[in-house]
């Protein structure tokens, strides 16, 4: 069973809200996937170690080890690559908690291309397709997504301010 990108989007909105319960449709809905969409990739999640199943729809994300993939592995998983200019929603650096340390000249920061989004830079994919939507409606999980970019797409001082913030918001201390 192998992971697919809609997969750490779901541990993601997970681990942006730590203690909510989520029923599949309830995580369906905020991520604008199907219920059946969100059950089996938290079966493949569960399957790879990244989320732990307490039965019957009981679930959570296994912190330290989504922390471990995000840092280490999506980057190599899922590379980002910077297109053309387009309008959509700030991600990476151009996104908070990024934006407010590190400038960038206007329209230099990269886009999900979203016909929401009230920013214009390069586009970048985002982990899947409902990310933006996903995003807009949730200020915590924006804030995951974008630092999830810094570390798909960043410069390696980018990176390594993403996976200082990225430790804060998961709460996990990284092995030195």
């Amino acid at each position: 069973m192998e992971l697919k990108p809609q997969d750490l989007l779901v541990l993601l909105k997970a681990a942006a809200h730590p203690g909510a319960r989520w029923t599949y449709a309830g995580l369906a809905e905020a991520l604008s996937m199907s219920a059946s969409e969100v059950h089996a990739s938290v079966k493949r999640a569960v399957a790879s170690g990244l989320a732990s199943s307490a039965g019957r729809g009981e679930w959570s994300p296994v912190l330290p080890a989504l922390q471990e993939f995000v840092l280490h592995g999506v980057r190599y998983v899922w590379p980002a690559e910077l297109g053309t200019v387009k309008r959509g929603v700030p991600t990476s650096f151009g996104a908070a908690p990024l934006a407010d340390k590190l400038a960038s000249a206007p329209g230099e920061a990269p886009v999900w291309p979203h016909p929401q989004g009230a920013a214009k830079g390069p586009g970048v994919s985002p982990i899947y397709r409902t990310a933006p939507q996903a995003a807009l409606a949730d200020p915590a999980l924006h804030r995951m997504l974008a630092l999830l970019d810094a570390l798909r797409m960043g410069r390696a001082r980018e990176r390594a301010l993403a996976a200082d913030l990225l430790e804060h918001e998961f709460g996990v201390a990284r092995a030195a």
